[in-house]
């Protein structure tokens, strides 16, 4: 009879620069090295380090810390930056994670406004992503509600899994404000999740973020459920720490959610001993 036995996957944990905010991508570089996280994910917005190329290569080297993945600049505050033609700036965070040595780009569905864009999304990232090794990694979002009022703001759809994308972000804050059953959006994106933005979530209508295990979302079960079945993605923890009183209550709040991470990835699972 086989022993339980600790199986931790692959996967590499890394902070979002957007978990430091106010403060800025070059104190996520600081923090994630002094922690232990195994990268970042650059979220490109408007601290004009993170649309840098070279600052960010300067960073990375500094604190000997690798970049893992870009987040494209897809939020409303960020629609002039690198661009105000969305396929630009897909092809620039292409660029930035090819030079970086990133493996992923994150990118969230048009905004419905963007008609010609969202028409052709979905053919448009098959053919981006046959165009490079970077994985273009297609994140799920939520309808905006307002009262007892709800908008449909993405297109072709809140749900990715509707649309058929080579590679999927598992949001987890997201699911919770959409709604809707991580696992079961997890079981939908099936062999093609090939990354995931670790955050929890009581199902408010704002977009949460809060530490793991600090909601309702199943953060430890899917942490647990990836490390079963070998995910050899990234999980990102992209945290609101906008409410951290000082600068030491931000790191610890990242501290926790890198232990609680990790801990759950370590999971113990039957597997013969040799």
């Amino acid at each position: 009879m086989a022993e339980p036995v600790v199986r931790i996957p692959d996967a590499k944990v890394a902070l979002s620069t957007a978990s430091v905010y106010p403060e800025s991508t070059a104190t996520a570089f600081e923090i994630a090295a002094r922690l232990g996280y195994d990268g970042v994910e650059v979220m490109v917005w408007n601290d004009p380090v993170s649309q840098d190329i070279e600052a960010l290569r300067r960073l990375s080297d500094h604190h000997r810390i690798p970049i893992l993945a870009v987040h494209a600049p897809c939020l409303l505050i960020t629609q002039r930056v690198w661009s105000t033609d969305p396929w630009v700036k897909l092809q620039r965070a292409r660029t930035a994670a090819e030079k970086l040595g990133a493996t992923t780009v994150v990118v969230h569905p048009p905004f419905r406004w963007q008609r010609q864009y969202a028409r052709d999304f979905v053919q448009g990232i098959w053919r981006m992503a046959n165009e490079t090794d970077v994985r273009f990694a297609v994140e799920n979002m939520y309808p905006w509600r307002y009262r007892d009022r709800e908008m449909l703001a993405y297109a072709p759809d809140w749900d990715v899994t509707k649309d058929d994308y080579r590679h999927f972000t598992i949001d987890l804050s997201h699911a919770s404000t959409a709604r809707t059953d991580a696992l079961q959006l997890v079981d939908r994106m099936a062999d093609r999740l090939g990354h995931v933005h670790l955050a929890d979530g009581n199902g408010s209508a704002k977009d949460e973020h809060l530490v793991p295990g600090r909601g309702g979302q199943p953060c430890a079960e899917l942490l647990e459920r990836l490390a079963l079945g070998g995910f050899d993605g990234h999980v990102v923890i992209e945290v609101n720490t906008r409410r951290a009183m000082s600068s030491a209550e931000r790191e610890a709040d990242l501290a926790e959610a890198l232990a609680f991470t990790r801990l759950h990835l370590a999971s113990a699972a039957k597997v013969p001993r040799r």
